[in-house]
């Protein structure tokens, strides 16, 4: 069966979702029976086209490498140019909206905008945003149920890192009563350095170096970027309504290496954990850096890998490492909810 797809925002990551799709077409077809055809492309700053009967993505790769201006895509029978981003949710042919635009994390805007037009039409959307579900979770999740359509989201807290699905399919049956996780990995390959003798400061600059931090690297050293997918891991996983405001946040910048060294010699290790638990009918989240045994599973984890443990009261704890970010892993976790909406297995 063909499942048509509409990019809404084309950069990095959709570029990378692209490029799974020109490399494992075959193979998605052969083995899971699945045909993805993108029928539209509409980006702020890179142009629009649609075409019913579907793009060229050999033709979108060139133009991407070359000019990088979708207005360059070469004419066809059908092409369409020029539609905004509600203009091609609302009239592209595609079952399927791929909604990865620059979103405000604090507003869920304009992703949640895109969702709401989708859903009003009749189209699934998978996303990689992380501010439509941690501020407006339930409505959208009310609104994609009332119009029969599927809503996917996996890529929003570990990338192509299973941390969503992995405890709503595999450790279903089992009461979790608390996440706690490295879900930031920023703060820890600065942390993984800082234990070598490095100062916050130049374990800063290297991490900015090697791309892993930003220019402006407030939103992962102050927490920010965590406390979101803590409140995404809370209402998803875990059935509560949390909202940021919900989350105490403190960042690892007052860290300095004799907190390090003073670690070391208690046989522990500094984390900066994003933390859900219930105790009793209190609910207790946070974001902050916490001193764990060495023994513990996440304190093994290094560089900028994320983890995640689940405490389950059938299965036991069960911990789940991998990469939280990256193009390819990121363009992964949306190829994941389009399998799952295939096989309609997404909520």
């Amino acid at each position: 069966m063909t499942h048509k797809i509409a990019f809404i925002g084309f950069g990095g990551v959709g570029q990378g979702l692209m490029d799974i799709l020109r490399r494992k077409g075959h193979h998605l077809a052969d083995d899971l029976s699945l045909d993805i055809e993108v029928v539209s492309i509409s980006d702020l700053m890179k142009g629009s086209i649609h075409n019913p009967n579907g793009l060229d993505l050999d033709q979108v790769a060139n133009v991407m490498n070359n000019s990088g201006n979708l207005a360059d895509y070469p004419d066809d029978e059908g092409l369409v140019r020029g539609w905004d981003s509600l203009t091609t949710i609302e009239k592209t042919n595609a079952d399927t909206i791929v909604e990865i635009t620059f979103t405000d994390v604090n507003t869920g805007q304009p992703a949640i905008d895109h969702c709401k037009a989708a859903f009003d039409n009749g189209k699934n959307v998978v996303m990689s945003n992380k501010g439509p579900i941690a501020v407006a979770y339930e409505e959208l999740s009310e609104l994609a149920k009332e119009n029969g359509v599927r809503w996917g989201f996996e890529g929003t807290v570990m990338s192509g890192t299973p941390a969503l699905r992995m405890p709503l399919v595999s450790l279903t049956g089992n009461e979790i009563t608390e996440i706690r996780g490295i879900l930031n990995g920023t703060t820890n390959y600065i942390l993984t350095q800082m234990e070598t003798g490095m100062a916050y400061e130049d374990a800063l600059a290297q991490a900015q170096e090697l791309g892993y931090a930003e220019a402006d690297p407030t939103s992962d050293v102050e927490g920010y970027d965590a406390l979101y997918k803590v409140v995404i891991l809370a209402n998803v996983v875990m059935g509560l309504p949390l909202t940021k405001k919900d989350v105490a946040c403190e960042g690892i910048s007052s860290l300095t290496p004799a907190d390090i060294q003073e670690a070391k010699a208690e046989n522990k290790r500094w984390k900066m954990l994003g933390k859900i638990y219930k105790e009793g009918n209190q609910v207790y989240a946070s974001v902050k850096p916490e001193k764990i045994d060495v023994t513990d599973p996440l304190a093994g984890v290094q560089g900028a890998t994320n983890a995640i443990t689940y405490e389950c009261d059938l299965s036991g704890p069960i911990t789940l490492m991998g990469a939280g970010a990256g193009i390819t892993e990121t363009g992964y976790s949306l190829l994941i909810d389009l399998i799952n909406i295939d096989r309609n297995i997404v909520e």
